[in-house]
């Protein structure tokens, strides 16, 4: 018998887990042998307090004061370095960096590049592709594992109970709770978490509640060489408006993706040579390289409902179901904002001020609204 049951320990069950525990009982199941499997360990992640719907800036912007100073020993070594963000538009695409600048400048620092001031930061795009650009000088690379990690320790060291192999069978309402039937066993809770990424869905329908249309999408990445002389390791990473691409100096080499949003089923995803040629060429378009060798390539799962805001609340249709889902790909940022507003939640507390005051609004997020139905 547990006070909650926190189904997925990536990113969103994790964090969520490691704050409710010492508050309340809880097991947190994990189908995989490995926390973190399937998105959060295939994630690059960067700290973009600009990138995203308004709800996840919102939860991002709140975050960063915990990604600043975590508590004592959740981490070994900084969770944040800081990286650069160059968004870059080529002449058809000026009016969408125009409006994202109009957004952002009201909230963080940001500066408006012309095409001879972009090539002094990103000295490898090609002459001529991009006529404006957006530096913001307020993005940060995430150590995902860290974070990832100094949860998981932090739920166990507040009494939480990780069971990993433990695929989700069953859900059946009992009294007040739910019992979860389990590849390891059957769980009792008067609260079940739906934190199962992009499993999500298929968790609310073994609970028979409200679908969220979430949508399980392939993004792929790759890691190439660096060209020779190239001196920009500490350079920003560079993305495309439109988002068709994005590059960023990663250990040595430079991490490129094409920004591939494919819907898929939920899977162990891998990536599609379709999308390997793609990214090449839209790098190669964009920048002067010449990539001949693909030195690594993977694929991870972002998950997404229709507003692209993520889904937190109790079920609207059975009593102690609550959504942790949909983060997309904004999970790794917006997780330490997200994880402490969702415990107010599940406890019945209100959002805490210091999340309200950056401007979030718990509707955007709740599961009964109007942009979810199918």
């Amino acid at each position: 018998m547990a006070d909650a049951v926190v189904i997925g320990a990536g990113i969103a069950g994790a964090s969520l887990a490691a704050e409710l525990a010492g508050k309340m009982r809880v097991i947190m199941l994990e189908m995989e042998r490995h926390p973190g499997y399937h998105t959060t360990g295939r994630s690059a992640a960067v700290f973009a307090p600009n990138y995203g719907p308004a709800g996840v800036r919102s939860l991002t912007r709140a975050s960063r004061a915990f990604f600043d100073a975590p508590p004592a020993n959740f981490a070994r070594a900084p969770l944040l370095t800081r990286r650069d963000i160059l968004m870059i538009a080529r002449e058809d695409q000026t009016d969408p960096l125009a409006e994202l600048f109009k957004e952002a400048c009201v909230v963080t620092s940001v500066q408006m590049l012309d095409a001879e001031a972009l090539r002094e930061h990103q000295p490898l795009l090609r002459e001529g592709y991009a006529a404006a650009g957006m530096l913001d000088v307020g993005g940060q690379d995430i150590d995902v594992a860290a974070l990832h990690q100094g949860y998981l320790r932090q739920f166990k060291a507040r009494g939480g109970t990780l069971i990993t192999d433990a695929e989700v069978r069953a859900l059946l309402p009992e009294g007040e709770g739910w019992v979860v039937e389990a590849t390891q066993g059957s769980f009792t809770a008067p609260v079940v978490v739906n934190a199962a990424g992009a499993w999500a869905d298929q968790i609310g329908q073994l609970a028979q509640v409200e679908a969220i249309n979430l949508v399980p999408k392939r993004r792929t990445a790759m890691v190439v060489a660096e060209p020779d002389g190239f001196t920009g390791r500490d350079g920003p990473i560079t993305v495309d408006i439109d988002e068709n691409f994005y590059l960023k100096p990663d250990a040595g080499r430079l991490l490129i993706s094409p920004a591939d949003e494919t819907p898929v089923d939920p899977c162990d995803v891998q990536p599609d040579e379709l999308d390997i040629a793609i990214c090449a060429d839209r790098i190669m378009t964009a920048f002067s390289l010449d990539i001949r060798r693909i030195e690594n390539k993977w694929a991870g799962l972002r998950s997404f409902v229709a507003d692209k805001e993520p889904v937190i609340g109790f079920s609207k249709v059975a009593p102690g179901f609550f959504w942790m889902a949909g983060q997309g790909g904004y999970g790794i940022q917006s997780a330490p904002a997200a994880a402490e507003m969702a415990a107010a939640l599940v406890q019945g507390l209100p959002v805490p001020g210091h999340i309200v005051d950056h401007g979030f609004d718990v509707a955007r997020v709740a599961p009964d609204r109007e942009a979810l139905a199918g």
